[in-house]
């Protein structure tokens, strides 16, 4: 008797505690980021800030870097109404938002930060994506673009393909990938934890971003970069809880959505003028060594991503429709 009393009243405390979340809602909404600011969360800053000034203060989002989650479960948290908006990347749990993954594919194109803002926000609206999301009560805001990933490495810098064989990598999905078929080995290690990592030769290389380079020290230890991999990046979405998002007054909810395009705007303009200037001006002066794939190496490296993109459909099948969702993507980088 003593343990069911026990659970209805903590039932009770949990059923008044996502009531009081709701009402709480049209006010302040708690968003989960993580690490520090950065160029990778200045979007979400900047929606902070549109929203504040267009509902007069009424309505706010209080960003928190690490105080509400851990990265990678950001996702569960916001299933569960522990906070309103995070962030966090697809591949951090694949099983969790396979959908979204098909957007770290390596389609081997250079394509621009702005066109790749585009694609995520027309992969967030397709049917099987807006399903699988909804798993989790969570409604995809807006993506956090990323260029092409490249690597940053330690050792001898490889002289062909085949010097990437037994090399220790830390990257995403599609990089890890296509990168394994040249036997590489995919290595699993936080962000944070990159530069130490690489000095100690726990892994040999890391595929980022500029920023995150940057940011988590990679630059600093790495002795050679690679300018034109394009196998790649990382998905990494901005994400509502659903039901936070529908409890909002429309003016406020107006406020949300009329402040995505700006925010992305923002974002994309800071990243192409600043991040990457900086990160240029680093390798550089830092004297690391440039390895620039040849033609014939990059027509090598498509024809194994393209491996990894069957093998994704093939994958996925069973879960979704798989080749639709690939087809569909594969056009939105066609254009």
């Amino acid at each position: 008797m003593f343990n069911r009393i026990n659970k209805i009243t903590f039932s009770s405390a949990l059923v008044f505690s996502f009531v009081a979340g709701d009402v709480m809602a049209g006010t302040e909404w708690n968003v989960s980021l993580w690490s520090k600011r950065r160029a990778f969360t200045e979007h979400v800053e900047k929606l902070a800030e549109l929203v504040s000034a267009k509902t007069n203060g009424e309505f706010t989002l209080n960003i928190s870097y690490g105080g509400l989650s851990k990265n990678k479960e950001n996702l569960d948290g916001i299933s569960i109404g522990a906070f309103e908006m995070a962030q966090f990347c697809s591949f951090y749990h694949t099983a969790k938002n396979p959908t979204i993954t098909v957007t770290e594919l390596p389609f081997a194109k250079d394509v621009s930060l702005k066109r790749i803002a585009e694609i995520s926000q027309a992969v967030y609206q397709h049917p099987a994506v807006v399903k699988d999301l909804s798993r989790w009560n969570a409604t995809l805001l807006m993506p956090s673009p990323l260029p092409q990933y490249n690597l940053i490495g330690v050792g001898d810098m490889p002289s062909n393909l085949e010097g990437f064989s037994g090399k220790r990598l830390r990257g995403p999905g599609g990089i890890a990938g296509v990168m394994s078929k040249l036997g590489a080995v995919k290595t699993g290690v936080a962000a944070n934890e990159v530069r130490q990592a690489l000095d100690s030769r726990v892994i040999d290389t890391v595929a980022f971003a500029q920023h995150a380079h940057l940011a988590f020290g990679s630059i600093e230890s790495g002795k050679w970069a690679t300018t034109n991999l394009n196998l790649g990046t990382a998905n990494c979405p901005v994400v509502v809880n659903t039901d936070a998002l529908s409890s909002l007054k429309p003016a406020y909810k107006s406020a949300l959505m009329d402040s995505v395009q700006e925010s992305l705007d923002y974002y994309v303009d800071n990243y192409e003028g600043k991040v990457i200037g900086k990160y240029n001006q680093a390798i550089k002066d830092k004297g690391i060594q440039s390895l620039t794939f040849t033609s014939e190496q990059t027509a090598e490296l498509d024809r194994l991503a393209d491996s990894v993109r069957q093998e994704w459909i093939k994958k996925y099948s069973k879960n979704f429709d798989a080749k639709a969702l690939f087809d569909f993507t594969a056009a939105q980088f066609a254009q």
